[in-house]
């Protein structure tokens, strides 16, 4: 049997998770289907999403189309939970993206489609919500061409639309569209030589069977999207869905036999504390006590699995190539680490993304509850690494990575209802980064002062584009020292650049080891080691941070506030109340243009003004603005630059930083 690893996105409330329980349904794997506004979903599992009727978690449930195993996986559609449909784009066979036929083309929708297509993965879209009100057809099909993919193809007409009885007639051989000379035939012909040699000297030889094959072939190929129209709460259009999802979307078998190769997209706790990892496998078989690296260099075992089969998950003896299984035993497992051969597990660890632009120190109301605080952000940090905790050991604070407000309710939400911890959070700000503005070296020398260490250290920092990350570079000998003191020195130079001169990390610089020297190893002459006469790794990694921020300062660095970029669509007649709103809001606006009886402008506004024009423009517009926005670039911040308290020992204060870090220190060598 085939294995089918379906993704289901969409904008929130556009019925996505409806959908995920009409399919079930009409797989015979529920008898009953749940609603979310009664919180009886078979996804929404979490009694936080129960309550508030949206999906928070990523869920995996299975059914059977014919001779495949579907692994549906039920994603968030709030902004805020990005990073959760981000995790599962590394594991999808294929998609289904969820469209309201009232709403249409929303903020979210734009956003993952284009997402979609970037990583060429097979999507179908279904058009949910048929038999409401307000419901289009006609114009949804043109906004879908023209604000998510040209390439899409519909599958059928809709009758009765906007009614209780509406209906989805998929086409047949007989429709005009799948003619010879219609335009599916077309549009396929653009991505095939084949087809449209076909297509302008022989039409004839495009049987309906021919271009269905090839839409099934390009559909996979995620260069045509289908279309489907029907409703999750009435079941119109669905079984036609079902079908084509099995036609239409690429099924794998897998190679069980070849190199174990997985990826584990979620982590999550059992009842009884227990760390539970979610692992697709795309190559090889994975068996209970089989031994794996662990995330940190460790070696765990895996003690016992679950296979998803039939609308829920069954312990078994192993996970095979294709399936998705629940890994116990892992204890040191992350989210995004790569079980077995890297090289066959897909777009595991890659960003698709923006990271977070946002953060707050969340304060527990009770002083006693620090350290249950810190153990349960730990947990949640294991659950969403884009969280990104960041502990100030001297004001015994910990602050997180938020993308919105809705974020912070459900962390506050969480860890009252699952940990007991009632917390607060203070304002929320902007994270900011820093750039280097030049080029700047510095080197310490051992047995010279100030340098109180048994270490040399050298090192030049260089500028970078955006988003290439960190480069560390040798212009010395590879052999000239120990690897293990260089190691030392790399994992410090990356653990130091989160704190810049202002406090904000420096995510995109070469920073290149220049110099190195130490002590070789000591002894006395009862064979016992010295370690004032040795180097040690704690050396160099007490060095670095000196080294590395004296570097920093003579380069010179630049705070950059991150920029979103924002398509704005209001009514004509209140554009003029909205332009001085967006001027106050530091935003930069583009040049409008007249749509019918709106305008649409689209520009440059700080992510830390986002929200507050989201507040504002329902007043603005009488409720009818439609904004877009998403992250684009970071920018240099005008006037003073906003500064950001340290967590760690301060290595710009040498004096107190030595302090910190050694117990006593003492003018040249120990």
């Amino acid at each position: 049997m085939t294995t089918l690893n379906l993704g289901i996105l969409a904008h929130v409330d556009a019925g996505k998770t409806s959908l995920t329980e009409r399919l079930l349904h009409a797989a015979g794997v529920i008898d009953e289907i749940g609603r979310v506004d009664d919180g009886n979903t078979q996804t929404d599992s979490l009694a936080l999403e129960r309550q508030r009727g949206i999906t928070i978690k990523s869920a995996v449930v299975s059914f059977a189309v014919d001779d495949v195993t579907v692994n549906l996986i039920d994603t968030p559609g709030h902004p805020d939970f990005i990073a959760e449909v981000e995790r599962v784009l590394s594991v999808l066979d294929g998609a289904v993206l969820v469209v309201s036929a009232v709403e249409g083309v929303q903020a979210q929708t734009r956003v993952l489609m284009r997402t979609l297509r970037r990583l060429r993965i097979p999507t179908l879209v279904f058009v949910n919500k048929i038999d409401r009100v307000g419901a289009r057809h006609d114009g949804l099909l043109r906004d879908l061409a023209e604000k998510l993919a040209p390439a899409t193809v519909p599958m059928g007409s809709v009758r009765r639309l906007g009614t209780r009885s509406a209906e989805f007639i998929p086409y047949g051989a007989n429709d005009p569209v799948f003619s010879a000379t219609g335009p599916l035939a077309e549009r396929l012909a653009e991505n095939d030589d084949a087809l449209l040699a076909a297509y302008v000297d022989d039409p004839a030889r495009l049987s309906y069977g021919r271009l269905r094959r090839e839409l099934a072939a390009q559909t996979g190929r995620a260069l045509t999207h289908p279309v489907f129209f029907g409703s999750a709460m009435s079941g119109a259009g669905v079984d036609t869905l079902i079908g084509g999802i099995r036609e239409l979307l690429p099924a794998t078998a897998g190679d069980e036999e070849g190199p174990v190769s997985g990826t584990v997209f979620k982590v999550e706790r059992g009842t009884a504390g227990e760390k539970i990892a979610y692992v697709r496998m795309f190559s090889g078989t994975l068996r209970v006590r089989d031994r794996l690296p662990a995330g940190d260099d460790s070696e765990g075992k895996v003690t016992a699995i679950s296979v998803f089969d039939d609308g829920s998950s069954v312990r078994g003896a192993s996970v095979g190539a294709g399936r998705i299984g629940k890994l116990w035993g892992l204890g040191s497992v992350r989210i995004g680490d790569v079980i077995g051969d890297p090289d066959a597990a897909g777009a595991a660890g890659r960003h698709h993304f923006s990271p977070p632009t946002l953060a707050t120190v969340v304060v527990p109301r009770e002083g006693s509850d620090k350290g249950a605080l810190h153990a349960a952000l730990t947990q949640l940090a294991e659950q969403d690494p884009l969280i990104n905790l960041r502990q100030d050991e001297i004001r015994q604070e910990i602050s997180v990575s938020l993308y919105g407000e809705v974020q912070k309710e459900v962390i506050q939400a969480t860890l009252a209802d699952e940990y007991g911890v009632d917390v607060t959070f203070r304002e929320t700000t902007t994270i900011c980064v820093e750039r280097l503005a030049g080029t700047g070296g510095a080197a310490e020398v051992m047995g010279k002062e100030p340098n109180p260490f048994l270490a040399t250290v050298g090192l030049r920092v260089e500028p970078a584009p955006p988003g290439s990350g960190v480069d560390f570079r040798l212009e010395v000998e590879l052999g000239s020292m120990p690897y293990a003191f260089m190691k030392a020195i790399e994992d410090t130079v990356r653990a130091t650049l989160r704190e810049g001169l202002y406090g904000w990390a420096v995510p995109d610089c070469a920073v290149v080891l220049t110099r190195t020297g130490y002590a070789p190893r000591q002894s006395h002459a009862h064979g016992t080691f010295d370690k004032s006469m040795s180097s040690t790794g704690g050396d160099f990694r007490l060095l670095t941070p000196l080294v590395l921020m004296e570097a920093l300062k003579r380069a010179g660095t630049i705070v950059c506030e991150p920029m979103n970029h924002f398509r704005l669509d209001v009514p004509a007649d209140t554009f003029g109340a909205v332009l001085p709103a967006l001027a106050r809001l530091r935003a930069v606006p583009h040049t409008p243009s007249a749509h019918g009886t709106s305008y649409v402008v689209e520009g440059e506004i700080p992510a830390a003004e986002t929200h507050a024009l989201e507040q504002l423009l329902p007043t603005l517009t009488s409720g009818e603005g439609v904004l877009e926005t998403a992250f684009d670039h970071h920018r240099p911040v005008q006037g003073t630059p906003p500064t950001r308290s340290r967590t760690d020992h301060d290595p710009l204060n040498r004096k107190e930083y030595l302090l910190s870090v050694v117990r006593r220190v003492s003018t040249g060598a120990r």
